[in-house]
């Protein structure tokens, strides 16, 4: 018989906590005891990984635009395109669930801050903007300060780039570490069905079935935003920047984006997404650069929901974010992804991040991960609709002096 997906286990383990949860509801603290311990090995394992999985892959994402000086303007344009859209993003994953968060049906959550939660003090705006540069290297890795992990990343990564031959060799320990890094996350990863069960039945033991609308209430939210933002931001750059009616643009891209919806997978969907907008009049060689680069950095699916669920799960912990913490999230959220990795629960581990930047616990993941799948289907969606309008615009922009 085959083995079900680790998408359908999580599943599995998701409706099991749910029934398991109900039955133990007056055994709280024989749940405590034997099943939560379990799922905070798992989170540790989770927040081990966290670390050098942003470390190596934001370097490694460095290393990978090494060719993109090379085609000068495209490039540039193409990058600035992405962040712009990311930031949009970001914004609208934070306001929307920000504005509503006070009639949400959510989880109670509460989390032992010890087990999984890192202080965010009150700091200015220009506080916070200097404490993202650190003053050694080893003490934001030991106390997974994310924010100067990432100023450190970058600092290794552009530094690589720019002395050529000469830094060849830490080149290739770079990459060599972030494969080996990708199959310790694959290896934790295996352990997520066993890690959302344990995780998840203390929750339901505690909130009862009503920890299947607060599901509901993040799913909808998510996919709103996702459709907020490709009929606002999407719709408008193809129709000012690209020239191209929005609804001829939305309906050129549905083979690939029902194909991305099943798939669950941007790279797999990519030759559907260049055959797509080959039809809507880009040449193939702005196609190819376009949608490639966009397959790797372009995430705008993912920054949305890192902010939609980072807003949420403070709700469900009774956490009242200041401006410094929602900083934190939208720069931590930018930064995760353009690095978010392309296998099974990259984004999990990277929610982890997030969620440690701006003083979340850290299990929370362990319950968002029940429905991740579910609203990775989206999210993949999104990427793929992005890296399209942004071929539509540079043909416009470029292609036309070509």
């Amino acid at each position: 018989m085959k083995k079900p997906s680790l998408t359908a286990q999580i599943g599995i383990a998701l409706v099991l906590a749910v029934i398991v949860g109900v039955l133990l509801r007056h055994q709280v603290d024989f749940v405590n005891t034997y099943i939560k311990p379990f799922g905070i090995i798992f989170l540790n394992l989770l927040k081990f990984i966290v670390v050098p999985l942003v470390l190596f892959s934001i370097m490694a994402g460095i290393l990978s635009m090494n060719d993109i000086s090379k085609v000068g303007k495209l490039g540039v344009r193409a990058l600035l395109y992405f962040v712009v859209t990311t930031l949009f993003a970001v914004t609208l994953g934070l306001l929307v669930p920000s504005l509503v968060k006070n009639i949400l049906p959510v989880i109670r959550i509460n989390a032992d801050a010890s087990a999984g939660t890192v202080e965010t003090p009150h700091f200015s705006v220009m506080e916070q903007i200097v404490n993202m540069f650190p003053n050694n290297i080893l003490e934001p890795v030991s106390s997974m300060a994310m924010m100067q992990v990432i100023v450190i990343a970058l600092f290794f990564g552009v530094a690589m780039v720019h002395i050529g031959e000469k830094g060849e060799m830490a080149r290739k320990v770079t990459l060599s570490f972030n494969d080996v890094v990708g199959k310790i996350l694959e290896y934790i990863m295996a352990l997520a069905p066993i890690g959302v069960f344990c995780m998840l039945t203390p929750v339901v033991v505690e909130n009862g079935p009503a920890v299947l609308g607060s599901y509901a209430a993040l799913l909808v939210l998510a996919y709103f935003c996702f459709a907020v933002h490709a009929g606002v931001v999407y719709a408008s750059a193809v129709g000012l920047l690209g020239r191209i009616n929005p609804l001829r643009f939305f309906k050129g891209m549905q083979p690939a984006m029902l194909f991305a919806f099943s798939s669950d997978s941007s790279v797999a969907t990519l030759p559907y997404t260049m055959q797509c907008t080959e039809k809507l009049g880009v040449n193939k060689e702005i196609g190819r650069f376009v949608l490639s680069l966009g397959a790797t950095i372009n995430m705008d699916g993912v920054a949305i929901y890192l902010g939609v669920a980072s807003v949420f799960m403070a709700v469900c912990c009774g956490i009242d974010l200041t401006m410094s913490q929602y900083m934190a999230i939208a720069f931590a959220s930018t930064v995760a992804s353009v690095g978010t990795p392309g296998i099974p629960g990259g984004s999990l581990a990277l929610m982890a991040m997030v969620f440690a930047s701006a003083g979340i616990p850290v299990e929370c993941v362990a319950v968002a991960a029940g429905i991740d799948r579910i609203i990775d289907m989206g999210r993949t969606v999104m990427s793929i609709t992005g890296d399209a309008s942004c071929a539509v615009v540079m043909q416009r922009q470029i292609g036309k002096n070509r």
